[in-house]
């Protein structure tokens, strides 16, 4: 019954035009940073990739059954994170069937994230994704991987993932502050070239969602 519902979703999936959102989560992180950011991915992702996402983005709460809807959620934000067990439930559930997470730490929230992605997979580790894997290579090319968008503590960036029977299903941005690439210009007072980095890369992610 289990394998029924969930494959009703996947077609459900399908189904919807291309729609993404910003995940409300609970714990005191600022889940709501970076406002201008998915807006501005959206623009770019349709010009210059010819995918046909709705400019203004949702927001969903994990345990919502309104998860459903988006093919791709992204979370961002500096704070704590909690996912109650029937957050957990339902995101594991949203993934399993075919939706995508996207997780960007703006700096802050790692400590507390991982903890979080353990709990939805706890026999699956949170593994590098390497240059080569398709997220890097199309429609732009980053041979080294993740780019870096802002330094705060000089690490290098890295994508990190979670594979499901060898699907992408959660993707886990960390020291590269990508959402911030996306925001308005003068927000962050970004280079145009760091800009244009941070957002063909977001391009890369939505790509690969929309095209797999």
């Amino acid at each position: 019954m289990k394998k029924n519902i969930l494959f009703l979703f996947f077609i459900t999936f399908n189904s919807f035009s291309q729609e993404i959102a910003v995940l409300k989560y609970n714990g005191g992180g600022d889940w709501y940073a970076n406002p201008t950011a998915l807006p501005n991915l959206i623009k770019y992702s349709n010009q210059n990739i010819k995918t046909t996402i709705k400019f203004k983005p949702g927001t969903v709460e994990p345990s919502s059954p309104d998860l459903f809807s988006y093919p791709f959620v992204h979370m961002t934000g500096h704070g704590n994170v909690v996912f109650s067990p029937s957050d957990q439930t339902n995101l594991r559930n949203y993934m399993l069937s075919g939706g995508f997470l996207h997780i960007d730490d703006n700096y802050g929230m790692d400590e507390y994230i991982r903890k979080e992605i353990k709990k939805l997979f706890p026999t699956n580790d949170l593994i590098e994704i390497p240059a080569n894997h398709p997220i890097f290579q199309k429609p732009y090319t980053f041979a080294s991987g993740l780019p870096k968008i802002h330094e705060h503590e000089g690490k290098r960036p890295q994508a990190f993932g979670v594979f499901i029977e060898s699907r992408l299903v959660l993707v886990y941005t960390f020291e590269c502050d990508l959402g911030d690439g996306w925001e308005d210009p003068d927000i962050h007072n970004d280079p145009k070239e760091v800009r244009e980095k941070a957002l063909k890369m977001g391009a890369n992610i939505l790509n690969y969602i929309f095209s797999n």
